[in-house]
């Protein structure tokens, strides 16, 4: 995908691949510093296929060989190639400030239509602040619309919020093609990388998460932690405006 290729050539690869964990929920990459991605939870058939091909030795690829992993076609290994990205990434904390995704799509969504790609905690809250939510997920719960609906519903939303996993579904430029040029586009959660480059692709503000304490975010993922038990994390924003 271009928005992935253009997001392995601003990066750096002269650090070593120090450590790949991939727990049931998460997937951490610790190389120049320690990425997350979410572990997609549909892997597919692993009897006869193998989700990652060299698991087991990933350790011996060098770190640009790891992050061009994210434009796999195995969403396990597209994973660990998203955190590898995430991890070489030199984050500009005087960009960011610490802020929830779910406040900020509240402040921007008061009183408007919106959108959101993908379930999350805060989306009952916001149901509340909106004029009107719709819920577009690929397994959905009570009040979500299902993920063929993304096509009528996207274009007609004012705030727009768009999972992560896009990246590793490989569905993130198909979404963003389908938002109105004048909504306000938020990407979020742990796989979403804390570029300035995906401003110019359509992108209003990117909430993500940078690990401040590896070893214990480390650990964290390979116990079997969903995103809301790792700690040695912040969750930062980074705005275009």
């Amino acid at each position: 995908m271009k928005i992935i290729d253009d997001l392995l050539s601003t990066l750096s690869y002269e650090a070593l691949v120090k450590d790949v964990r991939q727990g049931p929920f998460q997937t951490a990459v610790l190389t120049r510093y320690c990425g997350l991605a979410s572990t997609p939870h549909d892997p597919g058939p692993h009897h006869e296929q193998t989700p990652v091909k060299e698991a087991g030795l990933l350790l011996q690829k060098d770190a640009q060989a790891l992050a061009r992993m994210a434009n796999s076609l195995s969403p396990m290994e597209s994973a660990i190639g998203m955190a590898t990205i995430n991890s070489l990434i030199e984050v500009d904390e005087q960009r960011c400030v610490e802020l929830n995704a779910g406040d900020l799509l509240a402040k921007k969504g008061e009183g408007k239509r919106v959108a959101i790609v993908g379930h999350f905690p805060f989306v009952s809250r916001l149901r509340k602040m909106v004029k009107e939510l719709w819920v577009v997920e690929r397994n959905p719960q009570e009040g979500d619309v299902a993920e063929a609906e993304a096509e009528n519903l996207i274009p007609q939303a004012e705030v727009i919020g768009i999972t992560g996993t896009a990246f590793t579904n490989h569905t993130i430029e198909r979404l963003l093609g389908l938002c109105n040029p004048n909504a306000y586009v938020v990407i979020l959660g742990g796989t979403v990388p804390l570029s300035p480059l995906l401003f110019d692709h359509g992108i209003n503000a990117i909430s993500g998460t940078k690990v401040v304490n590896p070893p214990l975010a480390l650990r964290c993922v390979s116990q079997g932690a969903t995103f809301r038990q790792i700690k040695g994390i912040r969750l930062l924003t980074m705005k275009n405006n």
